[in-house]
């Protein structure tokens, strides 16, 4: 019975010595570091973006009063009260050409440079031909700038190419960094109001135009604006009087929107948007104050850039909504910035809005992000 006992124990010790071996092996202990590797890993700290983190901190650091002025694009009055009010971008017009030497323009520039806390857009309107506002000054430029029409015309795409490199240089020896183009509206017919600012073809070769202004325009570092969305067609001038645009969808999707959807593939940097009612769209409220509209560029047609008003002076809007309210609904609606003559007024509109609670600090903050993102991007602000 004491042998059959201990031949039992005796198996019992080597069915346990093999169970205590093959444990061991699942562990699978290193012979070398000691350390299981079945233990999980310690993860990697993530990598943080230095432009997300700059963008946010810069953000956080500003009084809404500040972010509120970076949505502004104002147009200059020749005072510093748009500096003072920190608004994030500044439109120069005729008048601030017209008599001054290219020093003399320069140092007008590098004043609002120098005396703005954040980086300022610095635009204009150089489109060519019956927009110009620079080369009209002979100080500035022998010739003004031809039209997009005559180009074409006589030297086909190269020849708008080269146009537009010219235009970029001397931009940027004045000190600019954006040109408010290309006109990206569809028209060939000479009775529109819009005929002659545009290409004067139809919908693709437009959209091949657009497409290369606005790569180069890129390629050149200068910052591009398509108008004017959704498309300007037949409508009136509405510096005077809003259109009405009764035209169906179809016409918009097989026409107008070619050209602006070929400019957002090209990386088209803004786009403003008309003043015109769009009855396909909105047949409520004008395109520049439609929420429709917005949502409509943003998520069918993709665009992640900044969307601008038209300027809210304008007397189809004011004689609408007003200059405070027109500047609320706008901003309501989707833009990112509003351009405006009338920048104090609609600046403090937007302040009372949001003491109102109409307008979020989470709707501010994510129109200041794409602006401060886009002004890194096009290297108007640096990140030591």
């Amino acid at each position: 019975m004491k042998k059959l006992i201990a031949v039992i124990l005796s198996i019992l010790i080597v069915v346990m010595s093999f169970l205590a071996y093959d444990l061991y092996k699942g562990l699978d202990i290193g012979e070398k570091e000691g350390t299981p590797s079945s233990l999980p890993s310690p993860s990697p700290t993530p990598e943080t973006d230095p432009q997300d983190e700059y963008i946010k901190n810069l953000i956080a650091s500003m009084t809404i009063e500040e972010k509120i002025g970076q949505l502004f694009y104002a147009r200059y009055d020749g005072s510093d009260d748009a500096l003072d009010l920190n608004v994030g971008g500044i439109i120069l017009f005729g008048n601030d050409f017209k008599g001054k030497s290219k020093d003399e323009v320069i140092a007008m520039i590098d004043h609002l440079k120098e005396n703005s806390a954040v980086p300022l857009f610095i635009g204009t309107d150089e489109e060519g031909g019956i927009v110009n506002r620079i080369s009209l000054n002979s100080e500035l430029k022998e010739t003004p700038f031809r039209s997009m029409q005559d180009l074409y015309r006589e030297g086909s795409f190269e020849a708008l190419r080269q146009d537009t490199i010219e235009k970029c240089e001397l931009l940027k020896e004045l000190g600019l960094n954006m040109n408010f183009a290309p006109v990206a509206d569809v028209s060939e017919d000479p009775n529109d109001y819009i005929y002659l600012r545009t290409l004067g073809e139809d919908a693709k070769t437009t959209a091949e135009y657009v497409k290369i202004v606005t790569e180069t325009m890129a390629q050149e570092v200068i910052v591009s604006c398509l108008k004017h969305f959704p498309g300007y067609g037949t409508n009136i001038d509405t510096h005077s009087a809003i259109g009405n645009d009764e035209r169906e969808l179809a016409t918009f999707i097989e026409n107008d929107l070619i050209p602006f959807e070929e400019g957002i593939k090209s990386g088209a940097d803004f786009i403003l948007i008309s003043h015109n009612i769009v009855a396909a769209f909105d047949s409520e409220y004008p395109a520049s104050l439609s929420a429709k509209v917005h949502a409509f560029l943003e998520e069918e047609l993709g665009f992640k850039g900044l969307m601008i008003t038209d300027d809210l002076i304008m007397q189809g809007i004011t004689d609408l909504y007003g200059s405070s309210e027109a500047a609320v609904i706008a901003f309501e609606a989707g833009n990112d910035m509003l351009l405006a003559t009338d920048y104090k007024v609609q600046i403090q509109a937007l302040i009372d809005a949001y003491n109102e609670g109409r307008i979020s600090q989470e709707r501010i903050d994510h129109s200041l992000y794409k602006i401060l993102d886009t002004k890194i991007a096009r290297g108007l602000i640096t990140i030591d």
